[in-house]
C-alpha cells in the first residue's frame, strides 16, 4: 500500500484561492487533488473599462485580422476576452506575460504562440518579442487600467506599430464575514497571493492574519508587490505557475497538526 501522505501532501490544510471563474475552479480542482480544501473567496474581479468604445472597436479589429500579435499581461484580460466572446484569427499570434496568463488562455481556447522563457514581466515580453519580429508589426496590446504601458513604449521604440487599449479596471471584491473570520480565527492555512493586485486585497480585507498562515506568492515579481503592501511572504514558487505555487506549499507542514496530536 502507498503512503498517502505522500501522495496528498496536502491533506487537512484549508487554502484560500483568491480568484474565482475558470482559473479559480482550475486552482481548486489542483488543491483537491493534493488533499487541501480549497475556499475560493474572490478578493478581486475586473470592472468595465471607463473607454468601452475603443475596446469595441479594438476588438473588432482583432477579429478581423488586423493584427499580426496580441498581447496579454493578465489572466484578469483573459476573463474581459471571454466576456465579450473575442475572436482571434489564426493569423494573429497571441503573446501572454507568464504561464498563468497562458493557462487562462487555454482553458477557454485561445492559442498561445509565445511566453517569455525568462523574465515573466512587460520588459521580458517584449524582449522577446523584438527578437523574433524584425520587421515592424501591428500589435494590439490589452492592458488594465492601472498598468503602465510600459509594454507599447518598448515595443514602439523597437518601430511597431502598437494599439494599447484598457481592457478593464481591477476592483477588490468584499469577502463575507464567515472567510474574514476563517482567516482571523486562522481556520485558512494558507492564502494564495496570486497578484499585487490580490496582495493589497489581503492587505485590506485581512488585517489580523495569524503569524502562522502561510502566505504564498506566485513568483518574485508577485512577492515584491507583496512586500511594498506590507505582507509578510512566507513562501515564493520558483516558476510563475499554479503547480509551482501549490508545490512550494506543500513543502510545509501543516500549522497546529502536531499540537492537535499531543496528548
Amino acid at each position: 500500500m502507498t503512503n498517502s501522505k505522500q501522495d496528498r501532501p496536502l491533506d487537512g490544510w484549508r487554502i484560500l484561492v483568491p480568484r474565482g471563474g475558470p482559473w479559480g475552479d482550475g486552482v481548486a480542482a489542483s488543491l483537491r487533488a493534493q488533499g487541501a480544501v480549497p475556499v475560493v473567496a474572490p478578493l478581486i474581479n475586473f470592472a468595465p473599462t471607463t473607454d468601452q468604445a475603443a475596446l469595441d472597436v479594438a476588438l473588432a479589429q482583432l477579429a478581423g485580422g488586423s493584427y499580426d500579435w496580441l498581447t496579454v499581461t493578465s489572466a484578469t484580460t483573459v476573463d474581459v476576452m471571454f466576456a465579450h466572446r473575442a475572436v482571434v484569427p489564426r493569423g494573429t499570434k497571441i503573446a501572454a506575460v507568464g504561464e498563468t496568463t497562458a493557462a487562462a488562455l487555454q482553458a477557454v481556447g485561445y492559442e498561445v504562440a509565445l511566453v517569455p522563457e525568462q523574465d515573466n514581466s512587460a520588459e521580458g515580453m517584449a524582449e522577446q518579442l523584438i527578437a523574433i519580429e524584425t520587421q515592424p508589426r501591428r500589435i494590439l496590446a490589452l492592458r488594465s487600467e492601472i498598468a503602465k504601458p510600459v509594454l507599447s513604449v518598448l515595443l514602439q521604440e523597437a518601430g511597431h506599430d502598437v494599439d494599447s487599449v484598457v481592457a478593464y479596471r481591477t476592483v477588490g471584491v468584499p469577502v463575507t464575514d464567515r472567510i474574514k473570520r476563517d482567516v482571523e480565527n486562522g481556520r485558512i492555512n494558507a492564502i494564495l497571493i496570486t497578484s499585487g493586485s490580490v496582495a493589497a486585497q489581503v492587505r485590506e480585507q485581512f488585517p489580523e492574519i495569524p503569524d502562522e498562515t502561510l502566505l504564498a506568492a506566485i513568483g518574485p515579481r508577485t512577492a515584491k508587490d507583496a512586500g511594498k503592501a506590507g505582507l509578510p511572504i512566507t513562501v515564493v514558487a520558483d516558476k510563475q505557475t499554479v503547480d509551482a505555487l501549490i508545490d512550494a506549499v506543500s513543502t510545509f507542514t501543516l500549522p497546529h497538526a502536531a499540537d492537535e496530536l499531543a496528548p
